[in-house]
């Protein structure tokens, strides 16, 4: 089942607060209306501190990505035997 997300009116984040900011402590966002429509989403600071790590995986994957299709970057092989190389370098 779906869970219901938690909407609240304005009017609440300018006279409740602090009740909005502890539904935030669940993890879950909260929406705020403005005359029936949403018009933001709040959520905690550690909710949007994992959305930006994720973020910027995903960014890293696009990007090496548009680096294969483009024939940029490294081959898997050539990296494994530099590797290899420089191990044997280091315990030969």
């Amino acid at each position: 089942m779906a869970k219901i997300p938690k909407i609240r009116p304005v009017s609440d984040l300018k006279q409740k607060t602090g009740d909005v900011f502890k539904e935030l402590s669940s993890g879950e966002p909260v929406f705020i209306t403005q005359r029936g429509r949403a018009t933001a989403v709040m959520i905690d600071i550690k909710a949007y501190e994992q959305a930006q790590h994720e973020l910027d995986i995903l960014r890293f994957l696009a990007r090496g990505e548009k680096e294969i299709q483009a024939g940029a970057g490294y081959n898997l092989e050539d990296i494994l035997e530099e590797g290899d190389s420089l191990l044997k370098s280091i315990n030969p």
